[in-house]
């Protein structure tokens, strides 16, 4: 029950799930009119899912003049659904069930499932670690109200000949072009705003349709955007309808097995801050931590004792240019203290 409403979702469980290693969360949305099997179905996840361990959840959505929906604004706007604390109560009901990885919880869909996607990158960013969308943009009720508070990597998948949320917007649905969402979180990841472009090979002929891969590089913490674009395709999940040269769910899993929560490559913590230098140090009473940045951003600063234990952290945000974070120092004790930013750390001395 979430709001006096009955809500339900389907969860499939790794054929490998061990409580004691943390499992990665993958959402997968239905689009209107669908259900949790029909997504099930077209997804299907579970094969992939039993080799790299991760759990699937299938949401349902609730009935909007009869068909099942999410609430997205756009032609949902008559809806009341609270669609993104649902999600977050099916991430705390899962959570206590299982060993879920807090840093690994992805959220996917198709169509109006891939515009919750977004809604929940934009309003459940502090839950959420990357997304990817099938067939689905964003509205304008999305688009203005987006939040997120870290890099978020994201994937669109879409066809250039989907008369349903066309590639180049929907007046009638509500969505915006393709372009204008992958720049707006090109712009907010700080991503290359030059693609990386390649040709995935034509492995089908027959179906109609061929897949270039545009990739947006280098954004804040590894973060990227990327676009899966699919010439001549319509409004349907690769490999299970329309094109067939590639998977949209490998794809999919491919892209967030690369990220984890606050838009940390797992493969590559190198960030964006440089020559970071702590004065007075030693201190009393204060130290500032100074430092250049290439671009904007941001990052946790964490103060350890000498046992490894977290006495002080904080995140900040920064410019680029420049930067001068002053830290209190006064509750903590003389002593040694190991200070990190980013990928450097420092030693400390309070006098």
């Amino acid at each position: 029950m979430h709001n006096g409403v009955q809500r339900s979702y389907v969860l499939y469980i790794p054929a490998n799930y061990s409580s004691s290693t943390p499992a990665p969360l993958v959402f997968c949305f239905h689009g209107f009119t669908g259900s949790s099997n029909s997504m099930k179905n077209r997804a299907a996840f579970e094969s992939i899912a039993d080799t790299a361990g991760f759990i699937a959840v299938y949401p349902l959505g609730t009935p909007l003049s009869g068909s099942n929906h999410w609430n997205v604004g756009g032609w949902t706007n008559t809806s009341t659904a609270d669609d993104v604390g649902f999600t977050a109560a099916m991430i705390d009901t899962i959570s206590a069930a299982y060993n879920i990885n807090a840093k690994r919880i992805y959220s996917t869909g198709f169509s109006n499932g891939g515009f919750f996607s977004y809604e929940l990158a934009c309003r459940l960013s502090d839950k959420i670690a990357a997304i990817a969308s099938v067939s689905g943009t964003m509205t304008d009720k999305i688009l203005n109200n987006c939040s997120p508070t870290h890099a978020t990597p994201v994937l669109q998948i879409h066809g250039t000949s989907d008369v349903v949320i066309g590639f180049n917007g929907n007046q009638i649905a509500g969505s915006k072009p393709v372009q204008e969402v992958l720049d707006y979180w090109i712009n907010y990841n700080h991503c290359d705003t030059a693609a990386v472009v390649s040709n995935i090979p034509d492995s089908d002929p027959n179906d109609g349709s061929t897949v270039e891969l545009y990739e947006y590089k280098n954004g804040w913490h590894g973060s990227t955007v990327e676009l899966l674009k699919v010439n001549g395709g319509a409004h349907q999940w690769p490999g299970n309808a329309g094109n067939m040269d590639i998977s949209a769910s490998l794809e999919i899993w491919k892209f967030f097995s690369k990220h984890e929560l606050k838009g940390v490559n797992i493969t590559n913590t190198t960030n964006n801050l440089t020559a970071p230098t702590l004065y007075p140090n030693p201190g009393k009473g204060q130290t500032t931590l100074s430092f250049y940045a290439a671009h904007g951003g941001s990052t946790e600063i964490v103060i350890t004792d000498v046992l490894g234990r977290t006495v002080w952290s904080k995140t900040i945000n920064y410019q680029a240019g420049n930067h001068h974070e002053v830290i209190n120092t006064q509750q903590l004790g003389k002593g040694m203290y190991l200070l990190s930013a980013g990928q450097f750390t420092m030693k400390l001395v309070i006098q």
